[in-house]
């Protein structure tokens, strides 16, 4: 159990390095009056007023953090989070609501965000602290389309494994706030972002659907995603009338890079992933192991690059005790009804084909893989873990791991085994990492 538990401090570790306490104190300094964003001055004059809008899974953190040290010289402020992830605030209001499928709370989340930004003035600054989440947490849908529609569409897109860029295209399509289009209710105000990466490539325009950052999609680009997964059948009227109606240019697209609406916005990167594998890399060695980083754009299946991972760790011929590692996010095309998310279906999957190989007790490796804002899909799960001890536990049960596979049911699989990772909701979210031990 010794390198499963090391294994479980590597990510946490990770997770650590990627928390807005670390981040954001970094970034966000008031010396004498003055405010300093990663050391460069920000013009705000006497009169101006400050206000601070936190959305998505860390939005409680970032803006406790922020209110630490912006203290009284805060005006007001709003944070839109994750059920369950709300901390003690002493000057934000907070509205948790549903993720990845919105909810009422969500419909009411950007009612409340737009009422905010209508006390601005063209003299004050709006700090917009964003996480990954956002997209689906706050459910600001254009005209015509109803909460319901909403939801069939989310769990369209969920199930049938499009990445997350193409999902926030459609999103930024069907909705009035995201794709940039935020700054159209700012009234000209100073806009200062500061943002925690859960995409691949730190694209800002994917991150919570480019809330404050120019759209590079458009209209023709989100109904391609609709093809490419033959969903034009199967969508609400009113989603695929609004969609139509774009790409006919009946509808304004969002706003473009080079638009006025962008010169007085700044966005900056603060957290990645790559950030959470550079802490779990130098503790994985503090600890004694060999370590190796096999991918830093982690994407596909699940059930694909599992089994490309246990070939990594099965063909590794360097020095050990080694530890290989992972990072960014799979998907998964569900075709059963079972309950889980891409990292227990990853580690399930990496399960699987070890037990194909007949890899014995002693060459068997530990895999773990978690979700760094600690769920893993519709559970209460961060993802999963497993080591040689998996199999003894395993012979005692009628459990076939690739039957619970086959139906997308890796929850149910591994919390009869204890293999569930459970870290409780981390206040952050910077995609995913994989950690794989050998001796």
């Amino acid at each position: 159990m010794l390198m499963m538990n090391d294994a479980i401090a590597v990510f946490n570790t990770a997770v650590n390095a990627v928390k807005p306490a670390v981040a954001i104190s970094a970034y966000l300094i008031l010396e004498n009056g003055k405010l300093f964003v990663h050391g460069k001055p920000v013009e705000i004059a006497e009169a101006s007023r400050l206000y601070l809008l936190s959305v998505g899974k860390a939005a409680a953190a970032m803006a406790q953090e922020t209110e630490k040290i912006m203290g009284e010289k805060l005006a007001g402020g709003l944070v839109v989070t994750k059920y369950d992830h709300a901390l003690p605030l002493k000057h934000c209001t907070v509205i948790e609501a549903s993720h990845p499928v919105p909810d009422d709370n969500g419909v009411q989340a950007a009612h409340a965000i737009k009422k905010l930004l209508t006390k601005l003035t063209s003299g004050d600054v709006l700090l917009c602290m964003i996480s990954g989440g956002a997209s689906a947490l706050i459910a600001d849908i254009a005209e015509g389309i109803s909460l319901a529609d909403l939801q069939q569409l989310s769990r369209l897109l969920l199930g049938c494994g499009a990445s997350i860029d193409e999902i926030n295209s459609i999103r930024k399509h069907i909705c009035v706030l995201k794709g940039g289009q935020l700054l159209n209710y700012c009234q000209q105000a100073q806009v200062i972002s500061l943002i925690i990466s859960d995409v691949m490539g730190d694209d800002l325009s994917v991150i919570a659907s480019g809330l404050t950052v120019p759209d590079t999609s458009t209209f023709k680009d989100a109904w391609k995603v609709i093809q490419k997964y033959q969903l034009e059948e199967k969508l609400p009227v009113a989603i695929k009338t609004h969609l139509k109606k774009g790409t006919d240019q009946l509808i304004n697209d969002t706003p473009k890079p080079g638009e006025a609406i962008f010169e007085r916005v700044r966005n900056d990167i603060i957290s990645n992933n790559q950030k959470a594998l550079d802490a779990a890399v130098a503790f994985a060695e503090k600890a004694g192991y060999h370590t190796r980083v096999i991918q830093t754009s982690l994407q596909g299946e699940a059930s694909d690059q599992a089994r490309m991972f246990v070939n990594h760790l099965l063909t590794y011929n360097g020095p050990k005790p080694a530890c290989l590692l992972m990072g960014g996010e799979t998907t998964v095309t569900i075709k059963g009804n079972g309950k889980g998310g891409r990292n227990q279906e990853f580690v399930l999957a990496a399960l699987d084909e070890l037990i194909k190989k007949d890899v014995s007790p002693e060459g068997f490796p530990v895999v773990l893989s978690g979700g760094t804002d600690g769920t893993d899909g519709p559970t209460d799960a961060a993802g999963a873990v497993i080591d040689h001890t998996i199999i003894q536990r395993l012979n005692k049960t009628k459990l076939k791991s690739d039957t619970y596979l086959k139906n997308n049911d890796a929850y149910s699989f591994f919390q009869q085994l204890d293999g569930l990772l459970i870290t409780g909701p981390t206040q952050t979210n910077v995609m995913d990492v994989v950690v794989g031990l050998i001796n």
